[in-house]
């Protein structure tokens, strides 16, 4: 399974004009939080400071693996995170920077927990508490389990 993992990556990557081959452990490290004050209007959202590394890829197209997730019953609120459902962030297994939001053209067909690759536009949230810190736009995925 992870040989043909490999392959998939391996071909999407070469097959890219400049997308980058992102890992968790690249978000994790690109990202660190910052308290507000009290007097912030969003007192107890962290603000994120990203890493050059990072901040360089905003906009650019990436590829990332991950679990898909769906966050609502209208199943339109899509995510990408680093566990599946059941060890999640939200399950204290992680923090924000595990998950990463999805935004597609179409809505996709993938079930809960499936194994993606997904490509797309990398976007970097720094003041907006409604958002995640990480987002891809245009996303087309792979399902590779």
């Amino acid at each position: 399974m992870r040989f043909c993992l490999l392959i998939v990556l391996f071909l999407m990557a070469t097959n890219a004009k400049t997308q980058t081959l992102l890992s968790w452990s690249d978000l994790s490290k690109g990202i660190s939080f910052q308290a507000q004050s009290t007097e912030d209007p969003f007192f107890g959202f962290t603000k994120a400071q990203f890493s050059q590394k990072i901040a360089e890829l905003e906009g650019k197209e990436v590829i990332l693996t991950g679990y898909f997730l769906v966050l609502d019953g209208n199943q339109s609120i899509y995510m990408l995170s680093k566990n599946p459902m059941a060890s999640c962030f939200f399950c204290g297994n992680g923090g924000p920077e595990t998950v990463v939001g999805l935004e597609f053209s179409d809505k996709p067909l993938f079930k809960m927990d499936a194994l993606l690759s997904v490509k797309g536009v990398l976007r970097l949230n720094q003041n907006d508490p409604n958002q995640y810190y990480y987002r891809i736009e245009k996303a087309d995925a792979m399902r590779l389990d």
